[in-house]
């Protein structure tokens, strides 16, 4: 089953667009953990536990725990996701961007040890920076195209003279990934919920690719208007929430209280979407 599939039948089953961020701070670890990198797999693996059946993927974000040399965590914890909610998609969030060799090694890394369904990756090095990805058969791959940070606009939002109609950087980006790039048809797109206008813009020139949507919860984004933006029918949008899920508490209840999140906030997507309906 390729990576698209199995996000459509996720979101399809759990009747979710809700991405879970894995994004462990010690410093924030509830109760006897606070502080002790050693239980980063303890609360992960409680955290998904108590949403496997909300969410339409996870995402873990890979510096979380390479910080504190929990990389053999982040191996066991994916090993859990796949235990515990096997059709459900892992997102590595790394947003590697290199050539050549280093490449492959970054793709071997992601699909190999880490076993990951998809990986965030930077485009700005060009097609010879994706195209290692691309050949790992099923396997996904999301582009930045529009983020959700206000230092964006630096590079994303600039204006290609050199390029036909001129498009802004993230629309060229965009329409890249929904045509020549997408050589195994599991491309899309990292595009922020910070930006709805944005969203809108980039699901017009990218109409068949999924949207992974940082930005909503601890960030601002509005959920409603990120999901008119880009709702285009189940899989098509993956809204990620990390903070807001996963430190919901800070006491003994931390997974209950995450659970609690996860649903009001799938609700709340689910509305919008029904909206569209």
């Amino acid at each position: 089953m390729t990576f698209i599939d199995m996000l459509r039948q996720a979101a399809i089953r759990n009747d979710s667009m809700l991405c879970v961020g894995l994004d462990p701070d010690p410093a924030r670890l509830p109760g006897d953990w606070q502080g002790r990198p050693e239980h980063i797999l303890d609360f992960c693996a409680a955290i998904v536990d108590a949403t496997t059946d909300l969410v339409c993927a996870f995402k873990p974000q890979i510096a979380y725990f390479a910080a504190h040399g929990a990389e053999g965590q982040l191996e066991r914890l994916i090993a859990h996701i796949r235990q515990a909610a096997p059709a459900v998609p892992v997102i590595l969030d790394a947003k590697r961007g290199d050539i050549g060799s280093t490449a492959e090694q970054y793709a071997r890394e992601a699909f190999v040890r880490y076993g990951a369904d998809a990986v965030t990756l930077s485009p700005f090095m060009g097609f010879d920076s994706v195209a290692p990805y691309l050949q790992y058969p099923g396997k996904g791959a999301f582009l930045l195209c529009r983020t959700s940070n206000p230092g964006g606009d630096d590079f994303q939002a600039q204006r290609l003279a050199s390029v036909a109609g001129e498009p802004l950087l993230y629309e060229h980006i965009a329409a890249l990934a929904q045509g020549p790039w997408n050589t195994n048809g599991q491309l899309g797109l990292v595009v922020g919920a910070t930006y709805p206008q944005e969203i809108a813009a980039v699901r017009r020139m990218a109409p068949a690719l999924p949207l992974l949507i940082p930005g909503v919860g601890a960030q601002g984004g509005d959920a409603l208007a990120t999901v008119r933006a880009g709702y285009a029918g189940p899989g098509s949008v993956v809204i990620n929430s990390s903070r807001a899920v996963l430190y919901a508490s800070a006491g003994a209840d931390f997974a209950q209280a995450a659970r609690a999140e996860a649903e009001r906030t799938r609700a709340l997507l689910q509305s919008a979407a029904d909206t569209q309906a």
